[in-house]
């Protein structure tokens, strides 16, 4: 699935199963919640926090796609085609960071 497959599939399942989008500052701070709920894990599964038994069975994948599904209604609710938008900072990305990567001597 691409980027705009994903952003038609959460427009089809917002309209039959959501109602209507929330309003742009509500998955705002939804995204935000989201996002925190990712730190989280990784910051006591990969970092030096030791890691609750509670949080223990989360699933970093679920919560990634938690926050990708919030910033897919965001695009869609905001007129965002984040396909062309992706599509467009990979290129920027690429012409701006190839050499300055290569020639980091902290990535060697």
């Amino acid at each position: 699935m691409n980027i705009s497959n994903a952003q038609e599939a959460v427009d089809q399942w917002i309209k039959q199963h959501g109602v209507r989008y929330f309003n742009e500052l509500t998955n705002m701070a939804q995204l935000t919640e989201e996002v925190g709920e990712v730190a989280r894990i990784i910051a006591r599964r990969y970092g030096e926090q030791s890691e609750k038994e509670s949080d223990k069975n989360k699933d970093l994948g679920e919560e990634l796609a938690d926050v990708l599904f919030v910033v897919l209604c965001l695009a869609n609710q905001t007129g965002v085609n984040l396909q062309e938008a992706f599509d467009k900072k990979l290129d920027i990305k690429t012409d701006r960071d190839h050499d300055r990567h290569h020639n980091n001597p902290k990535l060697k």
